[in-house]
């Protein structure tokens, strides 16, 4: 899933292209991806690209006259530019991976593409950002935060802190990646309270947390989109990296499978040597 790095390099590399162009037309493919129908998506033809922001994990392509097209690429989506298309004709309703294909006057574009049966992603066409739910609920930005927002929100919903790091209402833009990698350059076991973290153990969670996350968006900025995903890869140090030494302390690290996701940690490094279980209903290690 595109977390806060990957997506502020998106919105850079929209910045630099595709600012200035006029939208020639968007052309949705898959209906379910449309979450909203007013304004509808021809309003979009011959608006310009004014800017491209970021909002948590949403991408906010934002067009004169007060228009913004606004997308979460949920766990499969990605955003593919097109230097040009091999064909103007629009594109047919159909079960292949582009959801949303939007043409610029000067021939290029972009597709909003989908892998999978699990169709997720989510784009809608508002005059206010604040008018997408996901993004109306989102709760500071967490690069941006300083330690006492920082630890206020942490501390706010009790639970592991897993779980509070990549929950959007608390804190916006971390996912499971960067939540993997941001407990393991704090040191902390992923299975830990929230509540009962000490003012130390918060103050080096906020830390990693900037740490992690400057180091991502400096080494994704600048990238094209087609290279995003293997710039993520690179940088990781425990998350899917099941089975592999942890480049720190060279344990090997371990990995928790839940339902529909896993978590990636040290022993060495987070938990005082102790694995934790791999089952949904683990005992807690503190």
């Amino acid at each position: 899933m595109p977390e806060l790095p990957e997506v502020e390099a998106l919105g850079a590399y929209l910045r630099d292209r595709a600012v200035g162009r006029r939208v020639e037309r968007v052309e949705i493919t898959a209906i379910s991806a449309l979450k909203t129908y007013d304004p509808p998506p021809t309003a979009a033809t011959g608006r310009t690209v004014v800017d491209a922001a970021r909002h948590g994990k949403f991408l906010d392509v934002v067009l004169d006259g007060d228009l913004h097209l606004v997308v979460h690429l949920a766990r499969a989506g990605w955003l593919h530019y097109r230097e040009s298309f091999a064909s103007a004709a629009p594109l047919k309703p159909g079960k292949g991976p582009i959801a949303v294909r939007v043409r610029l006057d000067d021939g290029s574009g972009f597709d909003l593409t989908e892998a999978g049966t699990q169709k997720k992603l989510a784009a809608y066409l508002v005059t206010d950002p604040a008018q997408v739910p996901g993004v109306a609920k989102l709760g500071p930005d967490a690069l941006a935060a300083d330690l006492a927002t920082f630890a206020d929100r942490i501390r706010g919903r009790r639970g592991q802190i897993k779980g509070i790091l990549t929950d959007q209402s608390v804190l916006s833009g971390i996912g499971n990646a960067y939540s993997d990698e941001i407990l393991h350059a704090a040191k902390l076991s992923p299975f830990a309270i929230s509540s009962r973290l000490t003012d130390s153990q918060m103050a080096v969670l906020h830390e990693a947390t900037r740490e992690v996350l400057t180091d991502a968006v400096s080494r994704s900025v600048g990238q094209r989109a087609a290279t995003l995903k293997g710039e993520k890869r690179s940088g990781l140090k425990v998350h899917a990296r099941t089975g592999l030494p942890c480049p720190v302390c060279g344990d090997t690290v371990r990995e928790v499978s839940f339902a529909d996701s896993s978590l990636q940690y040290c022993p060495t490094c987070q938990t005082g040597g102790k694995p934790l279980a791999d089952r949904r209903l683990s005992r807690l290690v503190r």
